[in-house]
């Protein structure tokens, strides 16, 4: 594979496929043994506070992602401006990462704030071809 022709955009599809596997990891962080690995649903039911947290937080991310990649893709294979759509990717990804951090910490207003500005800024790599 030729990882030179991989845009900074490409590159944020992967980190924002990883962020999911991230909230888990620190959901699970010192708290998940290989007992609980038997029945994983039944330990994620049981979580409260930040384990829980951490662990939505994954849903989100694994919501949100198809809707990313997609646009990535579309505005690539559009032949969009890609000064611009790098520019996004990587806010989006920034954003996706204080998100998750804004939910572990249950800031719950920062964090709708900022999953706000993650929707837009997913939803501008429409635009920028118009």
């Amino acid at each position: 594979m030729d990882f030179s022709k991989l845009t900074l955009a490409y590159w944020c599809v992967l980190a924002a496929g990883l962020l999911p596997y991230l909230s888990a990891y620190i959901g699970k962080a010192g708290g998940f043994g290989a007992a609980d690995n038997q029945q994983p649903r039944e330990w994620l039911g049981r979580q409260q506070g930040w384990r829980s947290r951490a662990m939505a937080a994954q849903a989100n991310g694994f919501e949100g992602l198809p809707l990313f990649i997609g646009a990535v893709l579309l505005a690539h294979q559009l032949g969009y401006n890609q000064a611009r759509l790098d520019l996004l990717a990587m806010a989006y990804v920034i954003l996706r990462m204080v998100y998750i951090g804004a939910y572990v910490a249950g800031l719950g207003t920062l964090r709708s704030a900022i999953w706000t500005l993650a929707f837009v800024a997913n939803i501008g790599i429409f635009f920028i071809g118009a």
